[in-house]
């Protein structure tokens, strides 16, 4: 192997590690439940996030490009620390897209959520006024069936609207991102 060769594969190698040290350490994905424990109102999604909701967001390509806009109606409904939520989104293409969600609250603050788009389960925690949640999303067949990992954060304002941002990615490397607002419905 050439000497050229051999430095553009190590500065490739190179340029890789250090993409991977500022994604975990100073970008979106860097956050932590600790940064925020003491923030704000508390975030307990048996309270915030129970009942009917309204939503309105964007997905954005990997560009930074705004593909999509939606809105949606959730409804979730808790029984002590198990809940449902489904979900109703429409898009301004004029697609439609269900999900019903599985929850289950733990003592500690952490939460656990299934959905039949969602691979194994998702793992969140509750830590201030602040969600974070993780999980594995396939996605419809229309929109290319990939298989994404998804890292949620949602932050509650005073007034009690819920700010949500999404990032999805596949290979580590971030191919889309959604912001999207929820409140309680009006009566």
């Amino acid at each position: 192997m050439s000497q050229s060769l051999t430095l553009l594969l190590l500065g490739a190698a190179l340029m890789a590690l250090l993409t991977q040290f500022w994604s975990r350490r100073f970008s979106f994905r860097a956050q932590s439940p600790d940064n925020y424990s003491a923030e704000g109102p508390a975030f307990d999604i048996t309270r915030t996030l129970n009942g009917p909701m309204d939503a309105e967001g964007m997905i954005f390509d990997f560009r930074g490009r705004m593909t999509s806009r939606f809105t949606a109606r959730f409804n979730a409904n808790w029984q002590g620390a198990n809940g449902k939520m489904t979900e109703a989104f429409q898009y301004s293409t004029g697609r439609s897209q269900n999900r019903e969600w599985t929850m289950h609250v733990g003592n500690d603050g952490t939460f656990r959520a299934t959905a039949p788009d969602i691979i194994g389960e998702a793992k969140g925690i509750q830590s201030g006024a602040t969600v974070r949640m993780t999980y594995r999303i396939k996605l419809p067949q229309e929109a290319g069936g990939h298989v994404l990992d998804v890292t949620d954060w949602m932050y509650l304002v005073e007034n009690g609207t819920v700010l949500n941002k999404s990032e999805f990615r596949k290979f580590g490397i971030k191919v889309a991102e959604l912001i999207a607002t929820f409140r309680k419905a009006a009566a």
